[in-house]
């Protein structure tokens, strides 16, 4: 495996430990995680982990900062936004190899630096625009709408892109004038870790920003903290019911973005060869460790042959291995646990009377001491199977076959998830259709979704509610407050 600088940048933000208020404090008080490299299992940092003692001294500098903040100009504001979205820029190589080194993921795969900073930059410019909604005004007086911060919000990043969710998170709730208590998995921390230093470096005052890492303890004492006055939390679904009861206790409102088990779609009028590429580099490649990834194909019989022939040949083609070597399509999975569970659904799929097709296998050799799992794919799966319902998180995609329109279109909705959905075809009214009827956040049609920050993001269902990106997400950040005003005597 290569070596890099970056394990030393990992070295120096662990030992740093937490952002409290104008402080990194080596707080250890919760315990130590050993932070292993997924691509080799050896330890790289040992990561202090706060306790709910933390957390306060976190929240009590970001209730400290917030008025501040909001007073600012709003110009003043977006100058250090932007700063900070031309550092992410700069630094966007080394986000890379952190992603790599945090949770595995390859630096081919994605560009996180660049990534939040493009969402840093677009919510930057919305500073400026959340003026006052004048609805009437004239002798007998105003009628207004103000929007304004809710004050202290606490952002959980997922593990699979922290420092993209922080660019998701922090980027609208700063620009609406509220701070952040940030909280990162402690088994992927140091990607929110950088981009706190890096917020920083742009000028952001202390308090505004905090970060601090923590297991299980720090969380529900961050969402039941009576100064916390909004939660925006991605994750899992089972994680997200715990966090609504801690919330309920001070009535604190969410903002969910959470699992989906996405439906991929192809007609046999599609263009079956983006269609094969992109349902084989966003399944098993991307070592499926995504929410909106379209995990669960669905191929008409008549292509179904055809595309499945294609599918295998292109995921046993992709090279698994050294997430830090850019010829690397697939990594290893985040830690040995996931590897366990993923391995333990494979069995299950295999019991459950799906085909194997490829994959299926822990890799040996070179990369027997990492967390690899052959890119794995299994056809003629059952709809109502586990494979099919569930979401994996992993390098495993399960191949359905359907015969009409109304088939496929009734088992795609058939789920307790609701995250994207994918439609390969060029039939307009087909298309017009499925647009219509899906029962998802997002519909991407010949192609992938973009990620953009212009764009909503989340979902219907157990995927969620409450949106990230676009006009959305800043509105996500902001209290509307009523105003009649009438004129003085």
């Amino acid at each position: 495996m290569r070596t890099t600088e970056t394990s030393k940048t990992v070295l120096r933000l662990a030992a740093q430990g937490h952002l409290i208020g104008e402080e990194w404090v080596a707080d250890d008080a919760g315990g130590t995680h050993q932070h292993r490299n997924p691509a080799t299992g050896e330890v790289q940092a040992d990561v202090g982990l706060a306790t709910a003692a933390g957390i306060d001294g976190a929240v009590v500098a970001a209730a400290a900062a917030q008025e501040d903040w909001a007073d600012r100009p709003p110009r003043a504001r977006a100058e250090i936004l932007f700063r900070l979205a031309d550092l992410l820029d700069e630094h966007a190589p080394e986000a890379a190899e952190l992603a790599a080194l945090d949770n595995g993921t390859p630096v081919s795969a994605m560009n996180p630096g660049a990534y939040t900073a493009a969402w840093v930059r677009y919510y930057a410019g919305w500073c400026d625009k959340l003026d006052d909604e004048v609805l009437s005004s004239g002798a007998g007086g105003r009628e207004y709408v103000r929007l304004e911060p809710y004050g202290v919000i606490a952002a959980i990043p997922p593990w699979n892109g922290s420092m993209m969710g922080m660019g998701q998170k922090c980027g609208p709730a700063l620009a609406a004038g509220n701070t952040v208590v940030a909280k990162p998995p402690e088994i992927a921390p140091f990607g929110m870790m950088r981009f706190a230093e890096l917020a920083l470096e742009a000028g952001l005052p202390p308090g505004v920003l905090n970060v601090v890492t923590g297991g299980p303890e720090a969380g529900a004492a961050l969402v039941s903290h009576p100064g916390v006055d909004k939660i925006s939390f991605t994750g899992g679904v089972v994680t997200a019911r715990t966090l609504m009861q801690l919330a309920a206790r001070n009535l604190t409102p969410l903002t969910f973005e959470l699992g989906g088990k996405s439906a991929n779609i192809i007609f046999p009028d599609a263009d079956l060869d983006a269609a094969v590429a992109m349902a084989a580099y966003a399944g098993p490649t991307l070592s499926g460790q995504g929410c909106a990834l379209p995990t669960r194909l669905y191929v008409h019989d008549d292509v179904y042959d055809t595309v499945i022939g294609e599918l295998v040949a292109t995921v046993q083609a992709a090279k698994v291995g050294d997430p830090l070597d850019p010829g690397t399509m697939v990594g290893p999975v985040v830690t040995e646990a996931a590897m366990e569970r993923i391995l333990g659904v494979i069995e299950r799929a295999k019991g459950d009377g799906a085909t194997l097709l490829c994959g299926g296998n822990r890799l040996g050799g070179p990369l027997a001491q990492g967390w690899f799992i052959a890119p794995t794919v299994f056809g003629d799966v059952d709809h109502d199977s586990d494979l099919a319902r569930n979401e994996v998180f992993g390098p495993v995609l399960a191949v359905l076959r359907f015969h009409d329109d109304e088939e496929v279109l009734a088992k795609a909705n058939d789920s307790d998830l609701g995250l994207s959905a994918y439609v390969h075809t060029r039939d307009a009214t087909r298309i017009a259709r499925f647009i219509d009827k899906l029962e998802v956040g997002t519909v991407a049609v010949n192609g992938m979704s973009g990620g953009s920050p212009t764009m909503p993001f989340g979902g219907v269902k157990h995927s969620g509610f409450g949106r990230e990106g676009g006009r959305e997400g800043i509105e996500e950040m902001v209290v509307r407050k009523a105003v009649f005003e009438h004129p003085t005597a």
